[in-house]
């Protein structure tokens, strides 16, 4: 009897190389994080979101016009199908998650160029998961506590829309800064479970609905996106990747305290600095992204159960540009397991004697 030998991964993949891509660049002992070359402390210093968007998606800083483009293009592809928004009517007492989830799959049955998979219609169909994403996530916020929905105003940007759209008031100019800085910064993290998801789902050449539904799916665990809603019950400490501070971290702690000051919750912002001291000087863990997130989504007015789907309104960004390069350079995805049973000839045992 021969046995092929398999290679002996770590738990978990940690550590293990699964593919190249030219998206994200992460190195956890430097606590670097850099977008297709842009660190993102001059990201979040510098970017809006739509660059980061543009940039993600075509590996280059958008000129005024392209982004004049992406800009018109977002806001013309915000409105979702009435089935979709019908939808949401008839759940309302759902999970928000569980609503997302659907929500995104829903989206492919309405959409005309949902079978054309070449380059420029998966690329029509990033920029409307982009725009409806947020809709959707917005659009239920305001349906489950019987408000009417909010059409977006052409004169603010992504992240001021959603957060009008969201409270129906337009934000202050701190307010929108803050949660566009936020989006930047979880827009993309390489191959995270949930873009991992939607690259194994795309390499079998499934539509791009598909695979974000994937993503969705593994964002909802509470060990990856779910994880900020529970940082409101105080976890949100240490990273599977980082093992000094998690640089995306470094900014929400700043924004945390000014919108803190600015919207009169700079109690959860001290009761949260106060956590972070006494954490990393008993057990030395440093805050995660989520840890901060919470508190800066909280202080924006945005409830805990969303916090999750908001992540998801971000990363949506992320999750369509692995895709869009998984489908230009393409190889199916297909690991090895190492077998830990019987590798072969059991006998069998006829139903009698078992």
């Amino acid at each position: 009897m021969s046995t092929t030998t398999v290679p002996t991964p770590a738990a978990g993949l940690e550590g293990v190389v699964a593919g190249e891509s030219e998206i994200c660049y992460i190195d956890g002992y430097a606590g670097i994080l850099s977008y297709r070359g842009y660190n993102i402390h001059i990201l979040a210093k510098n970017a809006t979101f739509e660059e980061v968007i543009w940039l993600l998606w075509k590996g280059s800083l958008p000129k005024q016009d392209e982004l004049a483009g992406l800009k018109a293009d977002l806001f013309a592809h915000a409105a979702i199908p009435a089935q979709v928004e019908e939808f949401l009517k008839s759940n309302l007492k759902a999970a928000p998650m569980d609503v997302l989830r659907t929500a995104v799959s829903m989206l492919s049955l309405y959409d005309p160029h949902a079978k054309d998979m070449t380059p420029a219609a998966n690329q029509l169909k990033a920029t409307a998961l982009m725009a409806q994403t947020s809709t959707i996530v917005s659009s239920f916020g305001r349906l489950r506590t019987g408000q009417p929905v909010v059409a977006p105003d052409p004169g603010l940007s992504f992240a001021g829309n959603f957060l009008y759209c969201l409270t129906g008031k337009k934000p202050d100019e701190i307010m929108e800064h803050t949660f566009d800085v936020a989006l930047v910064l979880h827009a993309e993290h390489e191959l995270n479970a949930s873009t991992f998801a939607a690259r194994v789902t795309a390499a079998t050449l499934s539509d791009i609905y598909s695979s974000v539904t994937s993503a969705i799916g593994a964002l909802k665990g509470p060990l990856h996106g779910g994880a900020n809603e529970d940082v409101i019950k105080m976890p949100g400490f240490g990273h599977r990747v980082y093992r000094t501070e998690d640089p995306r971290a470094t900014h929400l702690r700043h924004m945390s305290e000014a919108l803190g000051k600015s919207t009169g919750h700079e109690d959860l912002y001290l009761m949260s600095s106060k956590v972070e001291e006494t954490v990393k000087g008993e057990k030395k863990l440093n805050p995660n992204v989520d840890f901060y997130s919470a508190s800066t989504y909280y202080s924006l007015g945005i409830p805990v159960d969303l916090f999750t789907p908001v992540f998801a309104v971000s990363r949506m960004s992320g999750w369509t540009a692995h895709i869009l390069e998984q489908y230009h350079n393409n190889r199916l995805i297909r690991p090895r397991a190492e077998y830990k049973g019987n590798p072969d000839g059991m006998p069998w045992v006829p139903m009698a004697e078992r």
